[in-house]
């Protein structure tokens, strides 16, 4: 099971009031909200391996040199020679190092890696498992990911995580009339304003859609822009053809990484915590209560 962390815990922030607060008084809620919806992903799916897959960098360099609008309206601060700093909402930028920390102090396996995104993480994780993956998350961009004959699904958030829609290749095909190969290039020619990216003109979900299952791929539908006798209609021609210098780049930014160098790291789950000391000192500095120990006892069993 591979957690979209971050998407985790900002669900977590925004579902659990912050009125939920450590004794000093700061609110915790994103950290046992989080908390809360481990203990619930354990129990329900009984996963082996977990891993908390982070973004080291949630907009690198390499996809902003591509296409510069690259979720370019969700930089609060740039910095120079560095990733620049996402907008979050104040009191949930303090509570993500002491989520690191509880996690660290559980023994559940964190994994960010320097110049690549969560999703990347994720993505690599994926290619090289030799078993089932599940993978939680709240960003549709992973259904990419999703392949039946790998036994590869996503569990999307509906309400917290106790209703999840397995997104499986069936599902997406009822959907969006793709799999999950094809969604990547549904999601690059429709666009994705959340992402700063911004599709081709004219070319919706709908359009997207047909196109590719007129032509298969994205590869099959530039090779029919090129050629006169393909059945394209004269505007989409024009418009694909106007996007080429967008086409030729977003396949890149678009789709995960696959070969992302991971650390040596034991992704099996933990049934007693690494560090009980410190897990302790974590629980009582930041009135961790029920939610740590319902997990403590989920992990146990």
């Amino acid at each position: 099971m591979l957690l979209d962390t971050a998407s985790l815990y900002f669900r977590a922030y925004f579902g659990v009031p912050d009125s939920v607060r450590a004794p000093d008084g700061t609110p915790v809620n994103a950290v046992r909200g989080l908390l809360d919806f481990i203990d619930r992903l354990v129990k329900d799916h009984r996963p082996d391996k977990l891993v908390a897959c982070m973004d080291a960098d949630w907009r690198p360099q390499w996809r902003v040199d591509l296409i510069p609008s690259y979720k370019a309206h969700r930089v609060a601060e740039e910095h120079e020679g560095g990733p620049d700093a996402e907008e979050v909402p104040d009191t949930l930028s303090p509570q993500v190092p002491v989520i690191e920390e509880v996690l660290d102090a559980l023994g559940i396996a964190r994994v960010g890696v320097a110049g690549y995104e969560a999703d990347d993480v994720i993505g690599t994780f994926t290619a090289r498992a030799d078993g089932p993956v599940d993978i939680v998350t709240g960003d549709r961009d992973l259904y990419q990911l999703v392949d039946d004959a790998r036994d590869t699904r996503v569990l999307y958030p509906l309400k917290g995580v106790g209703t999840l829609q397995l997104t499986d290749e069936a599902w997406l095909r009822e959907k969006y009339g793709v799999d999950g190969r094809g969604y990547a290039d549904l999601a690059l020619l429709r666009g994705d304003p959340s992402d700063g990216l911004p599709g081709v003109p004219g070319v919706g979900e709908k359009t997207a859609a047909k196109l590719l299952a007129e032509f298969g791929d994205l590869a099959g539908i530039l090779a029919a822009v090129e050629d006169p006798k393909a059945k394209l209609t004269p505007t989409q021609r024009k418009r694909l053809t106007e996007a080429a210098p967008y086409l030729a780049v977003a396949p890149k930014v678009v789709r995960v990484a696959d070969d992302v160098p991971l650390p040596e790291v034991d992704t099996t789950l933990p049934h007693t915590p690494r560090d009980p000391a410190a897990l302790d000192a974590l629980a009582a500095r930041w009135g961790l209560g029920g939610s740590l120990q319902r997990l403590l006892t989920t992990l146990e069993a």
